[in-house]
Parts: structure tokens; C-alpha cells; sequence
């Protein structure tokens, strides 16, 4: 399982780069990405981060500005490690792995919020948009939707797209999932306060990093987890009206908006953080990477040998 390419051979033609530098890299485009968004749009438009929490115009301007970021890896490695965005898992049959990862995300949002309820996290606080349903209503979702497409795709194109097949060309599968996880999780760490809700965050986040590095392993593309992300995200935050890693998702909620019920303890709510850091969604995180696992997602299979460490 080492020296091996994910999703594309590799010919001596074309450049790696070091892992290291990667992960400087991914840092430096991102904040890029955020800040010409803020300073170029935002900022510009009359919006303020106070805004992001209260309006969905400004949240899905900031979630569009994500696809700054990838047009930077895009850039990068088109011209420095001279490959197509196929070798980063963009390949063949697109539409039946993204509509498939669309539906896998959303089972597994539905069942993660299913079994929370189950166990009384959460309680109907309203009817959203079908409490008046009306065509200006739906707008602000298909814009957070898109915005989440982007912004989902981004970080899968990232992570599991450029350093994950990085790593695993120089280290093998298990380092390069090892890698991506660590630092997908420790990205993610400053979206609340330390707190005890961020701890459980930081595992569940480890846990779905390895989960969807498998799935694109075993798949041998990006298309389905591109889609995985991007529907656990809209359904979360637009589905339910629940918070998305520490934030609020400002728009009436598409299925029923939810909110955590009096008294329930912070480790089957998510507290602060939301779902994502219940116990509900350890428990359906560690069912995925079991059957991905059981399934053969780390055998080798037909991927592609990497030549030379160039």
C-alpha cells in the first residue's frame, strides 16, 4: 500500500510537492480565498462578520469565496506539478458520483439527527418555510446550497483531492489518511471557544476525515465525497436550522427547524458546536469507517504505482 497513485498514473513529467510544503499551502489558500472574499466583496458590499450569523446573503458570499481556494490548488498544480485536475479525483462519471454522494451525505445527516432525536436532543421548534411557503422563501436555500456545494468541494479538492494523493504517492494509504485528518481536524478548531463540545468536535472531525478518505479511496474519485460534504452541510444548516461547526445558518429551514431540547445533556446536542460534536454522530461516523473498511477501501485494488519520489 505505499507508493501508490489514487485517482490518476503519474508520469515522470510531473513535479510533487513536498508534503510539507502542502500543508503551508493549503493554509496560504485559504486564507487567501477568505480574504479577498472579505475585502473584495464583503466588505465592499456593506456586510460586517456580525452579518454572517444573522443574513444569508453574506454567509453564502463567504461560502462562494471558497472557490478562490480551489482555483489556487487548481493553478498550483497545473503549473507547478504539471498535472490536470484529474490526478485530484475529478475523473470519469461525475454526475452518478456526485448524485450518489449527494444521497449517501444526506443518509447519513438523517440518521446522525435521527438518533439524536431518538434519544431526546431535540425538539420541532417550528414548520420553516412550509409555515408560508412561497417562491422568495426558497431563493436564500438554493444560494446556501450552491455556496455549500463550492465550499464542500473546496476542502474535499483540498484534503483528500491534493495532499491526501500526496502523501499516500511518497507514504502510503495509511499515513496520507493519517495526515489529512489531523490537520482537516485541527483547521476546524478555532470555529468555537476551547471547550469541552470542542473536544468531541475535534473526534467526530478526525472521525469523519478518515470515514470520507476512505469512501474516496475505495471510489477512486473525489466526485462522491465532494457531494457527501456538501449535502451533510446543507441539510444540517438549511435542512434542520441546526449549526454547522459553531455556525448558525441564518434562513428558514427547508424540512423542519430543529432546536436542542431544555435540559439535554451538551454531549447529545453538540452543544455550541451542533451535532457535530453529539455522541449521535460518533456513533454513525464509526459505523461508516466500519464498512468502509469491511468493504476493502484500503486494498490496494487497481490504483497506480507512483515512480520515483521526483
Amino acid at each position: 500500500m505505499s507508493k501508490i497513485e489514487l485517482y490518476a498514473p503519474r508520469t515522470t513529467r510531473h513535479r510533487r510537492t513536498w508534503t510539507a510544503a502542502a500543508i503551508v499551502l493549503m493554509v496560504a489558500f485559504l486564507i487567501a480565498g477568505q480574504v479577498l472574499t472579505i475585502f473584495g466583496l464583503l466588505k465592499p458590499m456593506g456586510f460586517h462578520s456580525a452579518d454572517l450569523s444573522t443574513q444569508w446573503a453574506p454567509m453564502t458570499v463567504q461560502l462562494l469565496g471558497f472557490g478562490v481556494t480551489a482555483l489556487l490548488v487548481f493553478a498550483w498544480v497545473g503549473l507547478f506539478e504539471r498535472r490536470a485536475p484529474v490526478a485530484l479525483g475529478l475523473n470519469g462519471d461525475a454526475l452518478v458520483r456526485y448524485g450518489r454522494g449527494l444521497l449517501i451525505g444526506a443518509g447519513f445527516l438523517v440518521a446522525s439527527i435521527g438518533l439524536a432525536w431518538a434519544l431526546g436532543a431535540y425538539r420541532i421548534e417550528g414548520a420553516g418555510v412550509w409555515s408560508a411557503p412561497s417562491p422568495v422563501l426558497f431563493l436564500p436555500i438554493l444560494a446556501l446550497f450552491l455556496g455549500f456545494m463550492i465550499q464542500g468541494a473546496t476542502e474535499e479538492i483540498l484534503f483528500r483531492g491534493w495532499l491526501m494523493q500526496l502523501v499516500a504517492s511518497r507514504h502510503g494509504l495509511v499515513l496520507a489518511i493519517a495526515i489529512n485528518a489531523v490537520i482537516f481536524a485541527a483547521l476546524h478548531a478555532g470555529n468555537i471557544k476551547p471547550s469541552i463540545e470542542l473536544a468531541l468536535a475535534m473526534v467526530n472531525l478526525l472521525l469523519f476525515a478518515v470515514m470520507i478518505s476512505l469512501y474516496a479511496i475505495k471510489e477512486g474519485s473525489l466526485w462522491g465525497v465532494c457531494a457527501w460534504h456538501s449535502a451533510w452541510n446543507t441539510l444540517l444548516g438549511v435542512g434542520f436550522g441546526l449549526d454547522v461547526s459553531g455556525e448558525h445558518v441564518a434562513v428558514n429551514s427547508l424540512v423542519v427547524d430543529l432546536a436542542p431540547v431544555q435540559g439535554a445533556p451538551w454531549w447529545l446536542t453538540g452543544g455550541a458546536f451542533g451535532p457535530e460534536a453529539s455522541v449521535a454522530t460518533s456513533v454513525i461516523l464509526l459505523g461508516g469507517v466500519a464498512f468502509f473498511l469491511a468493504t476493502g477501501a484500503l486494498k490496494p485494488g487497481a490504483r497506480y504505482s507512483a515512480p520515483g519520489l521526483g
